[in-house]
């Protein structure tokens, strides 16, 4: 049976998403779709980068991920606009939620975008192109945003048609049509060839997928080693994987931030990392799993960014543990200079139960494994700040639960905007 792969991404979904709420919720005038906008990150808190503009903000050269501050001097006028996390993630669940009406097989590859296994399903609706155009109306009719959507017979070839022009179309990309539709793209096209792989490629003399696909796999072996094979793959259209409804098993977790000033000395560092760790901690205790591998990373003023690990003698998931490793770890590795952004990571992830006991260990573990599913308990009951340790009492400069998106990105207080 041919497949029929669907790759539908949501067009600059935070902003699309905004703008539908601002128009049909807040009672707005202004769709800032159509002018020159962009969802940014607060730049007196160090997060000022640009998370997503408008299609005319483009003409303005403003790129995704730039600070504020870049994007406000190519276009003085950009009207800028909050992240509203918790806005996002209901957006994207009711964009899921069509997308399930058409086929078991959903794979959310990113907030804001998805994979959709149609091979079993497809005739039940008709044209492979006809069932993404009423997927695509409907979304638009029910949701109020635009989607792209690619349709072929794999994830990448779905994928890279999704990307052809924008806003709100759909495009095929069948394996007889690599060589007209995809091949006099730039190499810098294609999915899985990022920028320092882009350069590499210039530099042999590969500029477009096309000629990409048609070089000597054994050159572009030498050059990248299995990367190369797997560009090579996916210039030819040659794709196997499946869409994957269940995600995988996370092979790590980690959190980190951005701190909104300089940190010299050890305690307050400490603090930062104490917060980290109640994140990661919760999230390893709510997926019932443990890690034996922590790693401390840090990025300082100057922008330079090292890491350094630490492998424990038996996995844990106990906050005050990946605590007490961070701060091994960081007090190996801090050449004291001020930092800017810290973050804690794990690995070795696994589902043991058992605990390696230690001679001359007394700490009582299972009490405190009990307290961290007590407090877990009443946080997922009573929300975050419902209990707090000491260490966060009266301390403004530090989150208690940091990492991840941060808490000024979570929510908008609508009433201290401006909606046009």
């Amino acid at each position: 049976m041919k497949r029929v792969i669907f790759h539908i991404d949501a067009n600059s979904a935070f902003l699309s998403w905004e703008a539908v709420y601002r128009l049909h919720h807040l009672g707005g005038s202004l769709d800032l779709r159509e002018v020159p906008s962009a969802v940014g990150g607060d730049k007196s808190k160090r997060h000022g980068i640009i998370l997503a503009k408008s299609i005319p903000a483009k003409k303005y050269k403003i790129q995704t991920g730039e600070p504020v501050t870049d994007a406000l001097r190519k276009c003085p006028h950009l009207i800028l606009v909050p992240p509203n996390y918790n806005l996002y993630q209901k957006s994207s669940e009711a964009f899921v939620q069509i997308l399930k009406e058409y086929s078991s097989e959903v794979e959310q590859y990113s907030i804001d975008e998805c994979f959709v296994d149609m091979t079993n399903t497809v005739s039940l609706f008709g044209e492979a192109e006809n069932v993404a155009n009423v997927i695509r109306e409907r979304v638009y009719n029910e949701l109020g945003f635009t989607v792209n959507i690619g349709v072929s017979s794999s994830k990448v070839l779905a994928k890279m048609a999704s990307d052809f022009k924008k806003p709100n179309l759909v495009h095929t990309l069948w394996p007889n049509e690599i060589a007209t539709k995809m091949w006099t793209l730039p190499v810098s096209d294609l999915f899985f060839v990022g920028r320092a792989t882009n350069n590499k490629l210039r530099n042999i003399g590969i500029k477009t997928i096309g000629e990409l696909a048609q070089t000597d796999l054994t050159i572009l072996k030498s050059h990248f080693g299995k990367h190369g094979e797997v560009i090579w793959s996916f210039a030819n259209g040659i794709d196997f994987s499946a869409v994957e409804p269940v995600p995988p098993p996370n092979k790590g977790y980690g959190n980190s931030t951005t701190i909104s000033f300089d940190v010299t000395d050890s305690n307050t560092a400490k603090l930062v990392l104490l917060s980290l760790a109640e994140t990661v901690s919760a999230r390893l205790r709510a997926d019932d799993v443990k890690i034996g591998v922590i790693s401390v990373g840090v990025r300082d003023y100057n922008l330079e960014y090292y890491s350094h690990q630490k492998t424990l003698r038996t996995p844990t998931n106990i906050t005050t543990e990946i605590y007490q490793s961070a701060c091994e770890v960081f007090d190996e590795m801090w050449n004291k200079i001020p930092i800017r952004h810290l973050g804690i990571h794990t690995s070795h992830v696994c589902n043991d139960d058992f605990r390696q006991l230690n001679l001359f260990d007394m700490v009582d573990y299972t009490k405190l494994q009990k307290m961290d599913r007590a407090v877990d308990d009443i946080r997922k009951r009573f929300g975050l700040d419902s209990i707090k340790r000491a260490s966060f009492i009266n301390v403004e400069s530090v989150d208690h639960m940091n990492g991840g998106i941060s808490r000024e990105k979570r929510t908008v207080d609508y009433s201290k905007q401006t909606v046009l």
